[in-house]
């Protein structure tokens, strides 16, 4: 019985835990936000970091992946908040292909790595100067659905779709209530 019971409580603390991977999870110490690397990255070369934002655009080539990702503040999770607000972009580089299906533009993606230097691309016609982080852990956010919300107050103990128990669609006269 107490095997059972320790077996019990063990599938009961597994449930809850948290499939985010622990890098992800946690800040690494004197995390420089994405302006400052950006306005000079070769001074934080070599710098771990933890970023987080939406992705932007995919770019696979020969044997790495490019993620431009548009910079947003994280939870102290580490999940990218909604915002308008951006300290600006940044790439990611990953080992092998990422497919773009996935890493779909507007996703949330947090990585942690280190800071290898910076690329210059276009940003529309804007030469846009990226930091690069050559990523050890990434996570890719679920997508989360819309919930509904409902305009007036809803009882719980009430359903509004009740039935008459009574009613039977085969009456010759149609629908007629059991008190008539």
């Amino acid at each position: 019985m107490t095997r059972l019971l320790l077996f019990l409580t063990v599938l009961t603390l597994g449930a809850c835990a948290t499939q985010v991977p622990e890098p992800i999870q946690t800040a690494p110490a004197g995390n420089p936000p994405v302006a400052e690397v950006r306005s000079n990255p070769e001074r934080f070369e070599g710098s771990r970091v933890r970023w987080g934002g939406t992705i932007a655009n995919v770019q696979n080539r020969a044997n790495e992946t490019l993620i431009q990702i548009v910079a947003r503040d994280l939870t102290d999770a580490g999940k990218p908040k909604y915002e308008d607000r951006s300290s600006g972009r940044f790439m990611a580089r990953i080992d092998g292909f990422v497919d773009p299906a996935v890493y779909a533009q507007g996703r949330r993606l947090t990585v942690t790595g280190e800071i290898v230097g910076s690329l210059v691309e276009p940003v529309g016609e804007y030469d846009y100067r990226f930091p690069v982080i050559e990523v050890e852990a990434s996570y890719l956010w679920p997508r989360e659905t819309e919930s509904v919300r409902r305009p007036y107050y809803y009882d719980p103990f009430w359903d509004p779709f009740w039935y008459d128990p009574w009613y039977h669609p085969y009456r010759p006269f149609g629908y007629r209530p059991y008190y008539w």
